[in-house]
């Protein structure tokens, strides 16, 4: 994702709760204790978020108990005052009952809330490798996507030349394993083995 400047006062996430603006058109995050704007998403962004929720929705067709979202929910981590905003993750509404903040903030705590989440990456490609990476992982949600359609993100990542590359990030022992797609790659979800899809079909959604 993109963002701009923080404000500049830290804040717990009740305070940042209390603060966010009722039906605001402009979504932030708190990272640190720092509340983020977060501008609109690209087209491009925007067309890739589409395409995903669309193919993962079709997958969730097999197991009634899951369901993609986007755009409004918050992930809170546990250890410190942060919570974001992922581009797409999959709800488990079974869990729901278990999760006290959903009904009135609409955020997810439990990592069996969320069997998949989804970032796609923008010029601040080190939020979703390195700071994001970490903290879903310390949650403890057991896949992970790095959608970098763009190519942005660091050489130690995707290598060089950069190429757009897809990493699936599957939760094993306590740490992610990463997995890359690229080109013809047909993507492997642990969440959802059924799929049949490849890195370059995602990366063509874009317009």
């Amino acid at each position: 994702m993109t963002q701009t400047q923080p404000l500049q006062k830290l804040f717990t996430f009740a305070e940042f709760i209390e603060w966010y603006p009722e039906n605001s058109q402009v979504r932030y995050e708190l990272h640190n204790g720092v509340i983020i704007e977060m501008p609109p998403a690209t087209g491009d962004h925007t067309f890739i978020i589409l395409f995903l929720l669309q193919i993962i929705l079709s997958a969730s067709k097999f197991n009634k108990s899951l369901y993609p979202a986007s755009s409004s929910v918050l992930v809170k981590t546990p250890n410190e005052p942060s919570a974001y905003i992922p581009d797409m993750l999959v709800i488990n509404q079974e869990n729901l009952v278990n999760e006290p903040l959903w009904k009135k903030e609409s955020t997810l705590i439990y990592p069996e809330s969320i069997p998949l989440l989804v970032e796609v990456v923008s010029t601040n490609w080190q939020d979703d490798y390195e700071k994001k990476f970490n903290d879903y992982e310390a949650m403890g949600i057991r896949e992970y996507w790095i959608v970098d359609y763009a190519a942005l993100g660091g050489r130690k990542y995707i290598g060089k030349p950069k190429v757009p590359t897809i990493f699936v990030c599957e939760l094993i022992d306590g740490e992610y394993q990463m997995s890359p797609f690229r080109g013809t790659d047909c993507i492997v979800s642990p969440t959802f083995p059924q799929l049949n899809i490849t890195a370059q079909q995602i990366f063509d959604s874009v317009i």
